[in-house]
């Protein structure tokens, strides 16, 4: 399983044994945790997105050009389908919209369904996670699929879809739980892809794509770090925010170490480092029995063990 898409060099120094990047205010609108809602209108230019056609999933035929998803989020989900076996039950109903194809959809909606239903499950343009390629709508094949609000069942491949899905990286965005903070009703059928370990934390915690960012900002890049490991200890995750006042930031990672770097399309971005076992000083741990932990230190091999045995922290760190 590939986690988020390592970041290239190009705007990277190495001095000694660090690395140091610079980040612009650009970076704050492009990456996987990018938040996209009713407050935080997307930023992103749409030339700039990696979208890839969705060739070889099968898909709901909405006569329209082929669907697209953003290049790592297309991988991830075909890998997840195949995990649950779920190419033959499953259908992808909606992926990449363009502004002008979110305008029709919430236009439409209005017309036929009323302002109402179309506030609870259309999000307006320019506010919808479709836009960016990192959200996918799927559904069960049926002889009759609806396209706002595809059945998705727990049971059969749909369930272990959901199951597995924070192991490839997606989170279910819109959880009836969260509707006072997410302001969209329940979509057991949207997915967005936010990367490992983003989404593993997420899952375990119960948080929102908001709530986790708002965790995650309590962590900033000349404080202390958060860290998560895998559940045989062989590799750590380092998680911190940078915030972006200026017109750069610079920063420093462990040079050859794997890293990424995603905006939150607010006012920073979100630094991840991906250690060996070894590189990290040993710190304080925080047991799993304790409800009240803090993100801080915190271990995932409850989840590990509760999601799917067989899936182990080398299958998704690919060493680069």
């Amino acid at each position: 399983m590939e986690m988020l898409s390592i970041r290239k060099e190009d705007n990277n120094t190495v001095c000694g044994n660090k690395n140091v990047v610079t980040l612009t205010r650009s970076d704050i609108y492009r990456g996987h945790l990018l938040l996209v809602n009713r407050n935080h209108a997307l930023r992103q230019m749409e030339g700039s997105l990696e979208l890839h056609a969705i060739d070889n999933l099968p898909v709901f035929d909405t006569k329209r050009e082929s669907m697209r998803l953003e290049k790592t989020c297309l991988k991830q989900l075909t890998a997840l389908l195949e995990a649950c076996n779920g190419t033959q039950d499953i259908l992808v109903v909606s992926g990449y919209r363009s502004q002008d194809e979110q305008t029709e959809l919430y236009e439409a909606s209005l017309r036929e369904n009323g302002a109402a239903f179309t506030s609870s499950y259309v999000a307006r343009p320019g506010e919808s996670e479709h836009q960016t390629g990192l959200a996918v709508d799927v559904g069960q094949r049926t002889e009759e699929v609806d396209y706002i609000c595809p059945s998705f069942p727990d049971t059969g491949a749909c369930q272990d879809f959901k199951q597995l899905a924070a192991l490839y990286g997606f989170i279910q965005r819109y959880k009836e739980s969260k509707e006072a903070i997410t302001n969209i009703a329940a979509e057991p059928w949207h997915f967005r892809y936010v990367g490992y370990p983003h989404s593993a934390i997420m899952e375990e915690r119960e948080w929102c794509l908001e709530e986790y960012i708002e965790h995650v900002k309590q962590y900033q890049v000349h404080q202390e770090h958060a860290y998560v490991e895998d559940k045989d200890g062989r590799a750590k995750v380092e998680i911190y925010y940078v915030p972006i006042f200026q017109d750069i930031a610079c920063i420093e990672v462990p040079n050859g170490t794997p890293y990424t770097v995603s905006g939150d399309n607010q006012d920073g971005c979100i630094i991840t480092i991906y250690h060996d076992k070894g590189t990290l000083e040993k710190r304080k741990h925080v047991s799993s029995e304790n409800e009240h932990m803090d993100l801080h230190y915190a271990p995932l091999s409850d989840y590990y063990r509760s999601k799917n045995s067989q899936i182990q922290w080398a299958e998704s760190y690919d060493g680069r």
